[in-house]
C-alpha cells in the first residue's frame, strides 16, 4: 500500500476532471474514495444510487429562532465528485463525503459548496494570479483561461500534473479564512482516518483550492476513530438541522444566472461530457440556431457558415487544437449580432446579464444554459412538509393545476385562502395570486388564484421544509425570518415594512408568534427614525388587532406588542421639535390620526382587550406640542384637534376650546395659517365645524386679512377645507352665508366668478398668471 493519499484537486463541473477522477478511480481500484461533500449525508449515501435524473443537490440547513441559513451542494453528471461517486460505487470503493455539514458555521454566509472561491481575500488572490496568467497568454477571460489550459488537454497524465501546479499556484501558501481551516481540518481527519486502517489506496476528490492545503495537513492529524460530526449549540432545543436531496435545474447551476459555480453554461459542459469538445460545438451551434429562428430571429444559413469558419480561425489564431467554447461563441457574436453592443459580451464576466445585451446573445445564453431540471427517483426520503402541504391541499379540496376564485366571507374558502397565502410566504413556485385585497381586513371579498406544478416546485417544498414540518409551522417560521429583515431595514421605514409583513400573517391566519421575535419586534419599532412612518401602517394593525376575529388575529399578541410599541415610539418622535416638509403633510396628520385612534382605545377601557398603551401619554404630548411656539403650525394644530376630539368623546366642546382654537389660528403667520387649520379639521372637524363660534370667529380672520396676506393664506386654506367631506363643507358654506346674512342665497354663490372686476384687470391677471406658470416650469416646478 501507498503511504501517500492521492488527492485530485478539481475544479468544480469541469468535465475533464470528471473524466480524470473516472480514469483515477478505474486505474487505482482504491479501498476509500474520499469527496468534499457534507459529511453527515454519509448514512444517507445510498439515497444517491437511486436512479434520478441530474442535476440534483444535496440541501442543508439550520433553522432557528435566531435565523435561518442554507446552503446546496449540487451535482451534474460531468461533475467531479458525482462521478466520484459512480465509479468508486462501480470499483467497490468505500465511499465518503468529508466535509464540514453545510450547516456548520463554517458555511454561515456560503450558499453553495462547489464555488469557485470561499471566501473574499481568497477571491482576490485568486483574480490577481488568473488574472496574470490570462494576460501572459493574451485570453479574454479567466473562464476563458481553464479552457485554454484544461479542457482541451487530451492527455490525462499531463491534466494531473497541470492541475496540481496550477491549484498550488492559486492556494499561494495561504492559510486560508477561518471557515476554510475548519473544513480543511475536518477533511484531513477523514484522510488520516482512511489511510491508518490499512485497506489500500485511498483517493481523496476535493476543490483544487484545498488540495495543496491537504497535502501537507492530513500526516499531523489522530486517525485513530472517523471523525466525530459537531452539532449546533442548543441542538436539541430550538435549533433544527439536517440534510435531504432536493431537484436541482442547469438554470440553478449557471453561474450567468447568479450560482458562483465552477463552470458557466452547464449544458454546453454537458455536452463536451458527452461528445468530447470536438462534438460540443456542433451540437450547441444546431440547438442556437433552433433557437433562434423558432424566436424569429436572423440565422441564415450563409450566417452558420460562417460561425464554423469564424470558430475554426479563432480557434487556429489562439492556439487552441479544437475550437473551445470561447471560440464558438465569440464565432457566434461575430457572425450573427449585426449593431453595436450597448453591453460586454455576456461571457467576459460573470453574474447576471447586463441591461442591454443585444437579444441574439440572450438567447445563445440561454441555450448555454440549459433547460435541463434534475428529478429524484420514486422512493427517495422526503422532509415531512411535502407529504403535509399534499394533505392539505386534499383536506380542502384543491388539486392542481387549478384556478381558484375564493369568496373569502365564506369560512370554507378563507381556509382555503389561509393555506395558499401560507404557501406564497414560502415562496412556493405555481402559486400565484392574481387578484385579491391589498389588506387583510378589507371590504373586498374576491381573491383570484391561478395554481400550477412546476418542476421546481418539489425542491422548493423540500427546501422549505428547512422551517417546519408541516405548513403553518413553516410559514410561520418564514415570516419571523422576514419581520426580523425588515427590522433591520436600511432606506424603507421599519415600520411599513413589519406593517406588510403582519398584513401577510393576517392573510396566512398566522397570529401566533414566538417570545423571541416578539421582543425583537419591539425593539425594531423603537428604531424607527420617522414619526409620519406611522400614519398609514398603525391604523391598519389596530383595526386588525381590534376587529381581526374572522382572521384570528383579533388580540394576537404580536399585534398587541407591535401596536403599543408604535403607539411609545410615535409619541416620542412627536416630541422633537421642528418644522414638516411640505411633502409629508398628509403623512403628519395621518399619524395624528393613528395616535388618536389608539388612544381612543385605550381610554374607552375595553377589558377584553387591555392595551398596554398609556393614552395619557398622548394628551400630555399633545399639549407641550400646542404650546411650543416652536414646533410646526401644521403640529399644533393637530395637537389641538386632538385634545379636542377625545375630550369631546366624555363631554361637548366647551367655549374655551373654540377660543384656544381661534387664539391658535391669530398668532401664526398668515401664509402658514391653513397648516394649523388643516390639523384642526383633520382631528377635530366634527367638533369645531358645527360651532357656530368658530365658523364665526374664522370668517372673521379671513375678512381681516389685507389683499397680500388673503393671496399668502388662500393655497394652505383650500388644503385645510380639503380635509371636510363634500357634505360637510356644503354645511361649512351654509353657516358662512348665515354669517353674512346670506342664507336665501344658494352654497355655489360662494365659488362663483366675480362679475365685478374690471375686464382689464382681469386679463392683466391672467398674464401674470401665465407669466408666473412659464417660470415655475422653467425651474421644473410646473408642467
Amino acid at each position: 500500500m501507498s503511504n501517500e493519499p492521492v488527492i485530485l484537486g478539481v475544479r468544480h463541473h469541469s468535465p475533464a476532471c470528471a473524466r480524470l477522477v473516472a480514469h483515477k478511480i478505474r486505474s487505482l481500484r482504491p479501498a476509500y474514495v474520499l469527496i468534499e461533500g457534507p459529511a453527515d449525508f454519509n448514512d444517507k449515501l445510498e439515497q444517491l444510487s437511486l436512479p434520478h435524473q441530474l442535476p440534483l443537490a444535496v440541501y442543508s440547513f439550520l433553522s432557528s429562532e435566531g435565523g435561518h441559513r442554507a446552503s446546496w451542494s449540487p451535482f451534474a453528471e460531468h461533475s467531479p465528485e458525482w462521478q466520484a461517486l459512480a465509479v468508486g460505487r462501480e470499483t467497490g470503493a468505500q465511499l465518503r463525503f468529508i466535509d464540514l455539514p453545510a450547516w456548520d458555521d463554517a458555511f454561515a454566509d456560503v450558499l453553495n459548496r462547489y464555488a469557485d472561491v470561499s471566501d473574499e481575500t481568497q477571491a482576490e488572490r485568486a483574480a490577481a494570479y488568473e488574472d496574470a496568467l490570462r494576460r501572459k497568454m493574451a485570453v479574454d477571460s479567466r473562464d476563458a483561461l481553464w479552457d485554454t489550459l484544461f479542457e482541451q488537454q487530451d492527455s490525462l497524465e499531463l491534466l494531473e500534473q497541470g492541475l496540481a501546479t496550477h491549484f498550488e499556484h492559486l492556494r499561494a501558501g495561504d492559510a486560508g479564512s477561518i471557515g476554510n481551516q475548519a473544513r480543511e481540518r475536518m477533511m484531513a481527519r477523514w484522510i488520516a482516518w482512511a489511510m491508518a486502517r490499512g485497506e489500500g489506496p485511498v483517493l481523496v476528490v476535493c476543490g483544487g483550492y484545498h488540495a495543496p492545503a491537504l497535502q501537507r495537513a492530513w500526516r499531523s492529524e489522530d486517525g485513530a476513530s472517523p471523525p466525530a460530526l459537531p452539532l449546533p449549540d442548543d441542538a436539541g432545543g430550538t435549533v433544527r438541522f439536517g440534510s435531504y436531496l432536493v431537484p436541482y435545474t442547469f438554470k440553478r447551476l449557471d453561474s450567468f444566472t447568479g450560482y458562483a459555480s465552477g463552470m458557466p453554461s452547464p449544458f454546453f459542459y454537458q455536452l463536451a461530457w458527452e461528445e468530447g469538445m470536438q462534438g460540443a460545438g456542433p451540437a450547441l451551434l444546431q440547438r442556437v440556431t433552433q433557437r433562434l429562428r423558432n424566436k424569429k430571429l436572423a440565422a441564415s444559413t450563409a450566417d452558420l457558415i460562417a460561425v464554423h469558419a469564424r470558430a475554426e480561425a479563432l480557434a487556429r489564431l489562439r492556439g487552441h487544437a479544437l475550437p473551445a467554447r470561447c471560440d464558438w461563441l465569440d464565432a457566434l457574436a461575430g457572425s450573427l449580432v449585426k449593431d453595436a453592443l450597448d453591453a460586454p459580451l455576456p461571457w467576459t464576466y460573470r453574474g447576471p446579464l447586463r441591461f442591454g445585451t443585444d437579444p441574439i446573445l440572450v438567447e445563445i445564453m440561454d441555450v448555454l444554459a440549459g433547460d435541463v431540471a434534475g428529478r429524484l427517483a420514486p422512493g427517495t426520503p422526503q422532509p415531512p412538509l411535502v407529504l403535509a402541504v399534499e394533505a392539505e391541499l386534499e383536506a380542502r379540496g384543491i388539486k392542481l393545476p387549478a384556478d381558484l376564485s375564493l369568496d373569502l366571507l365564506k369560512p370554507a374558502d378563507r381556509d382555503k385562502s389561509r393555506v395558499l397565502h401560507r404557501l406564497l410566504l414560502l415562496e412556493i413556485p405555481g402559486i400565484d395570486r392574481r387578484a385579491g385585497p391589498g389588506l387583510a381586513l378589507s371590504g373586498e371579498r374576491r381573491e383570484e388564484w391561478s395554481l400550477r406544478a412546476p418542476l421546481e416546485q418539489r425542491a422548493a417544498l423540500i427546501e422549505a421544509a428547512a422551517y417546519g414540518a408541516s405548513l403553518e409551522d413553516a410559514a410561520r417560521m418564514k415570516l419571523e425570518e422576514r419581520l426580523r429583515a425588515a427590522g433591520r431595514a436600511n432606506g424603507e421605514s421599519r415600520f411599513a415594512q413589519l406593517a406588510d409583513a403582519l398584513n401577510q400573517a393576517a392573510f396566512a391566519g398566522l397570529a401566533g408568534m414566538s417570545d423571541g421575535i416578539l421582543s425583537e419586534l419591539e425593539i425594531a419599532v423603537g428604531g424607527e427614525p420617522r414619526f409620519e412612518a406611522f400614519g398609514t401602517a398603525l391604523p391598519v394593525l389596530h383595526s386588525l388587532l381590534r376587529h381581526g376575529q374572522s382572521l384570528g388575529m383579533a388580540g394576537a399578541p404580536v399585534l398587541r406588542t407591535v401596536v403599543a410599541a408604535a403607539f411609545d415610539r410615535a409619541l416620542w418622535l412627536l416630541e422633537a421639535t421642528g418644522p414638516v416638509p411640505a411633502g409629508e403633510f398628509a403623512a403628519h396628520i395621518h399619524g395624528f390620526l393613528a395616535l388618536r385612534q389608539v388612544a381612543r382605545d385605550a381610554l374607552a377601557g375595553d377589558a377584553a382587550l387591555p392595551l398596554q398603551v398609556e393614552a395619557g401619554r398622548a394628551l400630555a404630548v399633545w399639549q407641550r406640542k400646542l404650546a411650543d411656539q416652536r414646533a410646526a403650525p401644521l403640529s399644533r394644530g393637530a395637537a389641538l384637534g386632538g385634545l379636542v376630539s377625545l375630550n369631546a368623546g366624555r363631554s361637548a366642546a366647551s367655549g374655551e376650546a373654540i377660543t384656544q382654537a381661534l387664539a391658535l389660528l391669530g398668532e401664526i403667520a398668515p401664509a402658514q395659517v391653513g397648516d394649523a387649520l388643516a390639523g384642526m379639521l383633520a382631528l377635530a372637524r366634527d367638533e369645531l365645524v358645527q360651532e357656530a363660534h368658530f365658523v364665526a370667529g374664522l370668517d372673521a380672520m379671513v375678512k381681516a386679512l389685507d389683499d397680500i396676506d388673503f393671496v399668502l393664506a388662500l393655497p394652505a386654506m383650500r388644503n385645510a377645507f380639503s380635509w371636510l367631506p363634500p357634505q360637510e363643507r356644503g354645511m361649512l358654506a351654509d353657516a358662512v352665508l348665515a354669517q353674512h346674512n346670506a342664507a336665501h342665497l344658494p352654497r355655489r354663490a360662494l365659488t362663483a366668478h366675480f362679475a365685478g372686476a374690471d375686464a382689464e384687470d382681469v386679463a392683466r391677471a391672467a398674464l401674470l398668471e401665465q407669466a408666473a406658470l412659464r417660470k415655475l416650469a422653467s425651474w421644473g416646478l410646473a408642467a
